[in-house]
């Protein structure tokens, strides 16, 4: 249940003369500015109602916390802040953007981070954090800076990742040879819309705390948010760059498409074409009238296929020199 858990004073990490994983380590803190940051991997019901008696938590912020398909939001229950943030990691050999979960309660004097999936843990941010003590002064608010900022670098790496896909595409879109790109242009669109579904309600919550105008928040923190918020929108423009280009790559791939078709069909008429003639002048000189005058020239049956063979190879000639062949 408990991947870390640890006192913070001053914008140190505070080790405390009892086991880590209890709960009431926040009980240990007695100055002001204290706080403690509480990190936690699918929880189950009963763990979750020991963490909501245990800081007074709200039951609807605690339900949402123990579902895993929720979307991105910041929500106030009194004196804590509920968030929800979407991670995302890409596999690059399936075309697939695998999303996770991570739910945020701000306390006063807490934090919890409540991470459901394989992505994006939250170690690294925490040593990365406990090495910037003028960020982690900030109490709480850097707490859910660190978490962010790690979440969107991550938003970062998969639209990089996509890019790269993307440029695949077009590649084969307008390569020469045979290009059945159809379902990959599919399943691309699909995972840029998973991507988009964890961006954009993300970046209401971000100007929010950017601007610093959020309750519950240190004010002073929010130069570091306009930094993330800053990233955010620049992932929201590479994917909307990213579905309009496969857009129109899926338009080329279906004019190519179409124009194969059309000089295909000339082919095909073009052949026709060369069966067709010869095969009238034999069904004409193929007819038993008396008055014919082939029937009683020695030359005719000669005459008549020197006809067919001249007018194959004239039009033969004709459409090679029309680019049908």
């Amino acid at each position: 249940m408990i991947v870390d858990n640890a006192l913070y004073r001053a914008g140190k990490r505070v080790a405390p003369d009892r086991d880590d994983a209890e709960l009431e380590v926040r009980r240990l803190s007695h100055e002001p500015g204290d706080f403690q940051w509480l990190g936690i991997f699918n929880p189950d019901a009963r763990e979750l109602e020991a963490l909501a008696r245990e800081f007074d938590l709200h039951p609807l912020a605690v339900e949402d916390s123990g579902e895993s398909h929720q979307r991105p939001k910041l929500e106030a229950y009194g004196d804590h802040v509920f968030v929800v943030l979407k991670t995302l990691w890409y596999v690059d050999a399936d075309d697939a953007v695998e999303t996770g979960e991570i739910n945020i309660f701000i306390g006063p004097d807490y934090v919890i981070t409540i991470r459901h999936g394989d992505g994006s843990q939250l170690q690294e941010s925490r040593r990365d954090l406990e090495q910037r003590a003028q960020v982690l002064s900030h109490g709480p608010s850097a707490v859910l800076y660190a978490v962010c900022d790690h979440v969107v670098d991550e938003y970062e790496r998969v639209g990089a990742e996509l890019e790269v896909d993307v440029d695949e595409v077009e590649e084969a879109v307008f390569s020469p040879g045979p290009a059945p790109v159809s379902a990959r242009i599919y399943t691309l669109k699909r995972e840029l819309a998973e991507v988009r579904r964890a961006v954009m309600p993300l970046r209401e919550p971000m100007r929010r705390f950017a601007a610093g105008d959020h309750p519950g928040l240190d004010p002073d923190a929010a130069t570091y948010f306009r930094d993330v918020a800053d990233h955010l929108q620049r992932v929201s423009e590479v994917i909307d760059n990213l579905d309009a280009l496969l857009s129109t790559a899926f338009e080329a791939y279906l004019a190519r498409i179409q124009v194969q078709q059309n000089e295909d069909m000339r082919k095909i008429s073009a052949g026709a074409a060369l069966v067709v003639v010869p095969t009238l002048i034999a069904g004409v000189y193929g007819m038993n009238y008396e008055l014919w005058p082939s029937n009683s020239w020695a030359g005719g049956f000669w005459f008549a296929l020197a006809l067919m063979l001249a007018s194959a190879g004239g039009l033969w000639v004709f459409f090679k020199r029309a680019g049908w062949f």
